[in-house]
């Protein structure tokens, strides 16, 4: 890797850094203001849920405005609508109109959309090779992330009435950071992929039906669906326990370093052992995540299940993103890339609207049962690839 492939890199993953940072605080502030604030505990999570469907809506179009106006000019329009929408929620907050939360989420959705298409972007600043680890590096932004938003969350949640009023603002001037910082990376132009695809653009359905995609999609969507879910819930179970919000924020930060501390050495992992080894361990270590959380709920109980929750993402997370990216040709990406993540946040957005009402209904080890069931799914459909694949290599 060059230095001007590192520099892009690794610039990058700090805007993934500040990208990630924002969207935590959005996870850690929205449930707990709209719970304490306009007191609607089983609908917390509502506009979380909608911003995940903002970005289900949002991912084909913002695909496509990348591969036809470039990374740069696709990513940077995520910024703006990351400030628009940060501004929105926190002006729902201060009149106290839920309906108005959930339309800022919807608009962080357009962000977020774009914010998780950076693993995507890493792809094209490095040779083929280098594919996991650029993806890994900056998946690795989220470790300052997860110093940055919580400590962010601690230091504004009650600045401002009502609480969490200054989180929104922050998340508004983190959003214009990652737009300045974009303009300082070397993205390829918009043709350059193009120019590099080899026969023609298969349809969808057939780049969807290969064994390689269904799995790498699949269990992305696990991996997301049940950090979701369980990460949504959480802060509303740990103050349910009697512990205090103080104690959320510190379950969350563990949480992200457990999701992104990891991705210093996935990318590595994924060279030597393969990305199936690496998804396999990521869902043996979701099941570990699970045995602390239905335990007890003490605060460590809380503190190691959200810690192996997000390590387990991690390795399944990148593992499935890594074996996406190599279904499809350059001319096919924006397309294959809108399904993945299409599917990826529709599950999210089911997983994290059940979070809260499911939290209120049966209770915090229920759902860790439900995640339970979700991850033995993944499992098998890897298990499975793993023996297509098999006599194809012994060939």
């Amino acid at each position: 890797m060059t230095s001007s492939m590192r520099r892009n890199v690794l610039l990058l993953a700090a805007c993934q850094a500040l990208g990630q940072a924002a969207n935590t605080m959005m996870f850690a502030a929205t449930a707990l203001s709209v719970s304490t604030f306009l007191q609607l505990r089983e609908y917390a999570t509502l506009p979380i849920t909608i911003q995940h469907l903002g970005v289900m809506m949002a991912v084909f179009p913002a695909a496509m405005l990348m591969q036809r106006m470039g990374r740069r000019f696709g990513l940077q329009m995520g910024s703006l609508s990351g400030m628009l929408g940060a501004t929105v929620c926190g002006l729902g907050l201060y009149i106290g109109s839920f309906a108005t939360m959930c339309l800022g989420g919807l608009i962080l959705g357009y962000a977020v959309a774009n914010l998780h298409m950076y693993r995507f972007a890493a792809v094209e600043l490095v040779p083929g090779h280098m594919r996991a680890k650029a993806i890994s590096w900056v998946t690795a932004g989220g470790i300052a992330a997860g110093f940055i938003g919580p400590a962010v969350v601690r230091v504004t949640h009650d600045v401002m009435v009502p609480i969490y009023l200054a989180t929104y603002g922050a998340m508004f001037v983190v959003h214009v950071g990652v737009f300045i910082m974009l303009s300082f990376i070397g993205f390829p132009k918009p043709t350059a992929t193009e120019k590099a695809a080899e026969g023609p653009q298969r349809p969808l359905w057939e780049i969807a039906t290969q064994p390689q995609y269904i799995v790498a999609v699949l269990s992305a969507m696990v991996a997301f669906g049940t950090m979701s879910f369980l990460m949504s819930a959480s802060p509303l179970a740990i103050v349910a326990c009697g512990l205090p919000h103080t104690e959320a924020h510190l379950v969350i930060f563990m949480h992200v370093m457990g999701m992104f501390v990891p991705a210093l050495f996935t990318g590595n992992l994924i060279q030597r052992f393969g990305t199936i080894p690496v998804m396999m361990a990521g869902a043996a270590i979701l099941i570990l995540g699970i045995l602390p959380a239905v335990s007890g709920q003490s605060e460590w109980h809380f503190r190691i299940a959200l810690t192996l929750n997000g390590l387990g993402w991690n390795f399944m997370f990148v593992g499935a993103t890594t074996l996406v990216t190599t279904t499809y040709r350059p001319s096919e990406r924006g397309r294959a890339q809108a399904l993945n993540d299409f599917l990826v946040f529709g599950t999210t957005a089911a997983s994290s609207f059940l979070a809260a009402f499911l939290q209120e209904r049966l209770g915090w080890a229920a759902l860790n049962w439900i995640g339970m069931a979700m991850i033995i799914a993944a499992v098998v459909a890897v298990g499975w690839l793993h023996l297509v694949r098999r006599p194809a290599a012994a060939a």
